[in-house]
C-alpha cells in the first residue's frame, strides 16, 4: 500500500506587533493602591486641617472624634472631607489617565515611523509599476499595523503570482481573504482597553452621583437634628457632596475625550488599511 503523504503544516499567522497592557485589572488594582495612599497620607495629613492640635497621627482618617471637629484650611483638606467615595473616584480617574497614556504609546507604534498618508501613496506608486519588492521595503521601513497588513498582503500577492493552479477569481478571493485576516489580527490590539475607558465615562459619573447623594443625606441629617443644626456635620456633608460631584464629572469628561480621540485615531488607521488593501487587490486583478 502506498504510504500517505503527511499533511502540510498550516500557516501560522503572527500576532500583532502592537504592544500594550494586556491585563487592565492590574492597572486598576495599582491605581486603587495609589489612590488610597494619596487619600490617607496626602489629602488626610493633619497639616491641611485646623483645630487638630491634639492629634499627632499621620492621617486624619485615624483621628476619631478629631476628624469630625477638624475644618480644612485648604483645598486638599476639603477633598479629604469628601469621604470614602473619594479614593474610589480617584481610582477611576487614575485608571483613565494610565490607560489613555498606554493607548497613546500603543497607537504611536501602530502608526509606524512615518506619515500614513505618504506611506499609502508610496505603496500605491509601487503597485502601479508592479514593484512588489519596493513596496515590501517600504513596509519594513514604516513598520506598524498598516505596514504589517500590507506586508502580509504583498507576500500573498507574490504567492498568487507564482501559482499556476488556481484561477484568477480564486487568486483574487485568496488575496482578499489575506487582507481581511491580517486586518483581523491587528484590530484587537488597536482597540484594546478602550472598552474600559468607555465604561468609565458612565461609571465615573454614577459613582460621583452616589457620593453626592451620600453627602446630601448627611447634610439633611445635620439639619434635622433637634436643637441648633451641627454646623460641622452640615459642612462635612456639603463638602462630601460637592467634592464627589467634581471628581465624578472630571472622570467622566476626561474618559469621554480620551475614548473619542483614540477611536478617531483607530478609524484613521482602519481607513488606511482598507484603502491600501483594496489597491493591492485591484492591482492584482488589473495585471493578471
Amino acid at each position: 500500500m502506498e504510504a500517505q503523504k503527511p499533511n502540510s503544516a498550516p500557516t501560522v499567522k503572527p500576532g500583532s506587533n502592537v504592544r500594550g497592557i494586556k491585563n487592565a485589572s492590574l492597572v486598576i488594582l495599582a491605581c486603587f493602591v495609589v489612590a488610597v495612599c494619596l487619600f490617607l497620607f496626602v489629602f488626610g495629613h493633619p497639616s491641611h486641617f485646623k483645630d487638630v492640635e491634639e492629634f499627632t497621627g499621620s492621617s486624619m482618617w485615624f483621628a476619631g472624634d478629631e476628624f469630625a471637629k477638624a475644618h480644612p484650611n485648604d483645598l486638599i483638606g476639603t477633598i479629604f472631607k469628601g469621604g470614602i467615595i473619594v479614593p474610589i473616584l480617584q481610582t477611576l480617574f487614575l485608571t483613565v489617565i494610565v490607560l489613555s497614556v498606554e493607548r497613546a504609546i500603543a497607537l504611536k507604534s501602530a502608526k509606524g515611523t512615518g506619515s500614513i498618508d505618504k506611506f499609502v501613496a508610496a505603496v500605491k506608486k509601487c503597485l502601479a509599476t508592479n514593484d512588489i519588492k519596493g513596496a515590501q521595503e517600504l513596509c519594513k521601513k514604516q513598520k506598524g499595523s498598516v505596514a504589517a497588513v500590507v506586508s502580509a498582503a504583498l507576500n500573498r500577492y507574490e504567492e498568487m503570482d507564482r501559482n499556476t493552479v488556481l484561477s484568477k477569481e480564486q487568486k483574487i478571493a485568496t488575496l482578499q481573504k489575506e487582507v481581511e485576516e491580517a486586518t483581523a489580527i491587528e484590530m484587537p490590539s488597536l482597540q484594546q482597553n478602550l472598552p474600559i475607558v468607555a465604561t468609565l465615562t458612565t461609571l465615573g459619573t454614577l459613582v460621583g452621583l452616589l457620593g453626592t447623594v451620600i453627602g446630601m443625606i448627611k447634610s439633611f441629617q445635620a439639619l434635622s437634628a433637634s436643637g441648633a443644626p451641627d454646623s460641622s456635620e452640615l459642612s462635612t456633608g456639603i463638602s462630601e457632596a460637592l467634592v464627589n460631584t467634581a471628581f465624578g464629572i472630571a472622570t467622566g469628561a476626561f474618559a469621554v475625550i480620551s475614548y473619542n480621540f483614540y477611536t478617531n485615531k483607530i478609524d484613521t488607521l482602519t481607513y488606511a488599511i482598507d484603502e491600501i488593501g483594496f489597491s493591492i487587490v485591484q492591482s492584482f486583478a488589473a495585471t493578471h
